[in-house]
């Protein structure tokens, strides 16, 4: 069949390759000049990696097995990890079993409950009843307030910014789940993964694998229209040109499929929009690493940005020119003006966080400050968000919609992607019809 593929982000190219190594010819429209989406990549001047900071857990095995399949195996790479803290000016590491044990900033009690609201939240199979708790009520009942305050607190503001006051338990209860589930044993549990080359080799894979199958890529190419063909199938309109598929699948946020899709082709209900968070992001490239972490989870509230991702604490600096990558994400919600403040404004304000958090940096060290941003990361996940959801029906048989809005008991990540993509592609009618 001649299938459209409508977005080139990494769900889009997943199903594009999935329906290529079947027989079919894919085609995938991307409005940007890169494909990936949110697992694109930049030019750092000195080196290419990844726009934002993306790792691989042993425990994504739908990932992995992924990366594999379409001959990449031999690139990925796994190094030990370190986790850092950081509250009233002091860092502290969490790394190990000895080192949480000695974690000043909460009592053995404290510790017990932490240990036991992982196991507990490991556990748990009926994620709708949590769907109801309000996150911090989950966690402040299981771990209490000391904990809650210590740990949990700064983990949801690194991941949600000041929205986790209106997340449910589902979105930690995934978190859990996800470091939880079922590891691939050849590996450490303290090991954290990357491809050689960042996700730019997986793409340009990707679009490799699908044009050897006989299908196009097109970037740079906004879809205008999407219609059902009276003889059948579906006609998409781009740059004024119309052409014709026996199946489309529709990859991007339902607001944008409403703004190009037919009347008749979907129908969309909700009772409310769906909130999604922006990121705000800086990559510092230096001459020295800044943190030994990997991951530096903050409880002061003076620093601007949520959290530190020490990538070179896990990417060779062969990957990287010899320099030291450390990304400093914030995470708002799309609608923030903040996303639209200038560079320039947003460097001076993250670089006051870094003066205080790393006061011996010096300005010699420093060789570039890139600002990325993105507008919609993921969906926030708010009380009884399941019933948020957009529920599109299609009412065309050779009309499909899939995207991330959907993950109502999961956390956006590539691991959830594949797995997302191949159930879609398992259960789906397409490649019976």
């Amino acid at each position: 069949m001649k299938i459209g593929i409508i977005g080139g982000g990494i769900t889009g190219l997943v199903l594009a390759q999935r329906l290529s190594n079947q027989g079919h010819i894919v085609t995938v429209f991307d409005n940007s000049k890169q494909l990936g989406g949110l697992t694109t990549y930049h030019d750092y001047g000195l080196f290419t990696w990844d726009r934002f900071y993306h790792v691989i857990l042993p425990s994504d095995t739908h990932l992995i097995n992924f990366i594999r399949d379409i001959g990449l195996g031999d690139k990925l790479r796994w190094h030990r990890s370190l986790t850092g803290f950081y509250d009233n000016k002091k860092f502290y590491s969490i790394s190990n079993a000895i080192e949480f044990l000695r974690f000043p900033l909460f009592g053995l009690i404290g510790k017990i409950r932490l240990a036991f609201t992982l196991l507990y939240g490991s556990r748990i199979n009926d994620w709708q009843r949590l769907e109801k708790i309000l996150v911090e009520d989950w966690l402040l009942k299981l771990g209490g307030k000391n904990t809650y305050e210590k740990l949990w607190k700064p983990l949801l503001l690194s991941k949600l910014g000041e929205n986790y006051k209106r997340i449910s338990a589902v979105f930690i209860w995934a978190y859990i789940r996800r470091l939880f589930s079922a590891r691939d044993s050849s590996l450490s549990k303290e090991q954290l993964g990357y491809v050689s080359g960042g996700y730019k080799t997986v793409i340009d894979r990707l679009e490799e694998l699908i044009k050897a199958s006989g299908g196009q890529v097109r970037t740079s190419t906004a879809v205008e229209y999407i219609a059902p063909a009276q003889e059948g199938g579906i006609w998409v309109e781009s740059q004024g040109k119309k052409e014709h598929f026996d199946k489309v699948i529709f990859t991007g946020p339902v607001n944008v499929l409403q703004q190009v899709v037919a009347n008749d082709l979907v129908k969309v209900s909700q009772s409310e929009t769906v909130e999604y968070l922006g990121v705000i992001c800086m990559t510092l490239i230096t001459r020295k690493a800044l943190i030994p972490y990997y991951v530096v989870n903050i409880a002061d509230r003076n620093i601007p940005f949520t959290g530190v991702i020490g990538m070179s604490n896990l990417v060779s600096l062969q990957e990287t020119a010899g320099y030291h990558m450390t990304f400093l994400p914030k995470y708002i919600l799309s609608t923030d003006p903040l996303l639209k403040q200038p560079d320039d404004e947003l460097r001076q304000v993250f670089f006051q966080g870094i003066r205080l958090m790393f006061p011996e940096l010096k300005q010699d060290d420093i060789v570039a400050a890139h600002i990325n941003r993105a507008m919609k990361v993921q969906p926030l996940q708010v009380l009884n968000y399941s019933n948020l959801v957009p529920k599109v029906s299609t009412e065309n048989a050779d009309f499909f919609v899939v995207n991330t809005s959907q993950f109502v008991n999961d956390s956006v990540n590539n691991n959830a992607v594949v797995r997302h993509v191949d159930e879609f592609l398992k259960k789906s009618t397409l490649l019976n019809s």
